[in-house]
């Protein structure tokens, strides 16, 4: 737990997508006590959707600073969310899970992650908060390279060598704690901390009324997690689902 005192909560960033797993690391933080900042990216991804689902959580969770910061990765492109590439669909189990250079899917955005938490490390720094939280997952994920364990304790090391408050002996404390969880886990956590995964978006390639897709990679795992969890699924697709 973060220093504060008993009439004022720790502060800690949250990194809020407007997906299931940074909504439930969002409920996970509030349920530890902190006063959580929320950070969004408009980075230029494919559909608004998503933002507006991390709108939408962070008025649910009463988040009182969500801050929706604009970031424009398409000028870099090289990922089916920040460009007109395809984004891959009804892949079976067997590719969304194998791991290596080769599996790496077109749908990873060249070091988001890496930029993320550097903008949040500063954001942490300038309102005083020593926590940060994201909702990496090493388990059920598409093999992208920034959610591994070993690139979020490099980062958290590069990032007290490389702020003020790191220097000073204030550095920050990075929190992981969905990483090694299934998505069934996460969801019935989730559901335990009082979120309301229903506000939530997964889908990668969502139709025009921002319905999900239910065959890209997001859909199909989150699909398989609330299956696993024995929760009903709130998601809204743009087909039925039987």
């Amino acid at each position: 737990m973060s220093e504060g005192s008993p009439s004022t909560p720790p502060k800690a960033v949250v990194l809020l997508s407007g997906g299931l797993d940074s909504a439930c690391v969002l409920g996970l933080a509030q349920a530890q006590g902190f006063e959580c900042v929320a950070l969004t990216f408009d980075y230029g991804q494919r559909h608004r959707r998503e933002l507006e689902a991390a709108r939408d959580v962070a008025r649910a969770r009463n988040v009182r600073d969500h801050r929706v910061l604009k970031l424009d990765l398409r000028a870099i492109g090289g990922s089916a969310l920040t460009s007109d590439l395809a984004v891959p669909k009804d892949r079976d189990e067997a590719a969304m899970t194998s791991r290596g250079p080769d599996a790496i899917p077109v749908t990873y955005v060249p070091a988001r992650n890496l930029v993320f938490l550097s903008i949040a490390a500063g954001l942490a720094e300038v309102v005083g908060a020593r926590d940060l939280f994201i909702g990496v997952n090493a388990v059920d994920y598409s093999g992208y390279p920034d959610c591994r364990p070993e690139f979020i304790e490099a980062f958290g090391r590069a990032a007290n060598l490389a702020t003020k408050a790191g220097v000073e002996g204030r550095g920050l404390r990075l929190h992981t704690p969905l990483i090694s969880w299934s998505k069934a886990r996460i969801i019935a956590e989730g559901v335990r901390a009082g979120v309301d995964l229903g506000l939530t978006h997964s889908c990668y390639d969502p139709d025009p009324r921002g319905l999900a897709c239910g065959h890209c990679d997001s859909c199909l795992i989150r699909a398989r997690g609330f299956r696993d969890a024995g929760v009903a699924d709130p998601t809204r697709y743009a087909e039925a689902r039987g």
